[in-house]
């Protein structure tokens, strides 16, 4: 069994370190374009052998040739002769690209039965720089858009492995959660991951899968009225947001009026625990993400 180590206010829990998230940005492509800021190893990840490096600056084109990976050199393909790959920035700085955006940390391609899936692995903070922005509109007031932050951060850890047959934890659409990659990152919601830098919402001593939608109409739903089971973390409470028209589910947050809320000065503490009931915040270790 793997373990996390969470300090809850402060409580600590062993469980073992994951892995950084891995993020589904295209699945089931023939060709794949990508590219990197700097320099960028091309590492075979089935035995970590260095197979080629790129220039920077450069894009260059994956395509899936049987159940292997092949790379357009010029106007000619070059078998890989492997089903997985990473593309891996030379300088910490450095930004991988996909999808005409940038992102942080590493790009994995695979071949799964014939087909390329394009995967984003990072460290969990560096994703929900991505998230937050995309999720919630960044002129918001920092409290709702810190509440945000580790609602998303609690869904993405509560979640891991959700997805593994892909070979990725979550896609990077609002089916799983909005992420638009370091593309999307503002300032302004940069510094709410940074003020809620490893904190997460828990129950039970377990990281929650904090849903929230857009609005909720005035009242948010039991996650019951909805899906298959009610969750004691989840109950229909006012949901601040009667100015704007429902729009999502209803279960959990309403990010409108989450950021209702702190407008009346609410902190984003007292933001999630009106939410989600009978919850803790806990603080994830580092060693979590390595």
């Amino acid at each position: 069994m793997k373990k996390i180590v969470i300090c809850l206010f402060f409580i600590i829990i062993f469980q073992s370190p994951a892995l950084a998230i891995k993020i589904g940005l295209q699945t089931g492509i023939v060709s794949a374009k990508v590219g990197s800021s700097v320099e960028a190893s091309i590492i075979n990840v089935n035995n970590n052998k260095l197979l080629y490096t790129l220039d920077g600056m450069q894009n260059y084109e994956f395509k899936a040739y049987k159940n292997l990976i092949a790379l357009k050199y010029k106007n000619d393909y070059y078998n890989l002769k492997t089903n997985q790959i990473a593309i891996i920035p030379v300088s910490s700085i450095g930004f991988v690209r996909a999808k005409n955006r940038w992102y942080r940390g590493e790009l994995r391609i695979i071949n799964i039965n014939g087909k390329l899936n394009v995967i984003n692995k990072l460290n969990i903070e560096d994703y929900i720089k991505g998230v937050v922005p995309s999720e919630m509109p960044s002129t918001w007031n920092s409290e709702a858009l810190k509440a945000q932050a580790v609602a998303a951060r609690s869904y993405a850890l509560a979640n891991l492995g959700k997805r593994a047959s892909q070979g990725y934890d979550l896609k990077d659409t609002p089916e799983d959660q909005a992420y638009g990659g370091a593309s999307a990152e503002k300032l302004t919601t940069n510094r709410a991951v940074k003020a809620t830098e490893s904190i997460v919402i828990i129950y039970d001593l377990k990281i929650i899968p904090a849903y929230y939608s857009a609005s909720a109409g005035g009242q948010t739903k039991n996650a019951g009225d909805v899906w298959t089971r009610d969750l004691p973390y989840i109950k229909s409470v006012p949901s601040y947001d009667s100015n704007v028209k429902k729009n999502g589910h209803g279960i959990g947050m309403s990010q409108h009026g989450a950021n209702n809320l702190a407008k009346q000065g609410y902190t984003y503490p007292k933001i999630l625990r009106h939410f989600y009931k009978n919850i803790q915040f806990a603080k994830i270790k580092q060693d979590y993400y390595k």
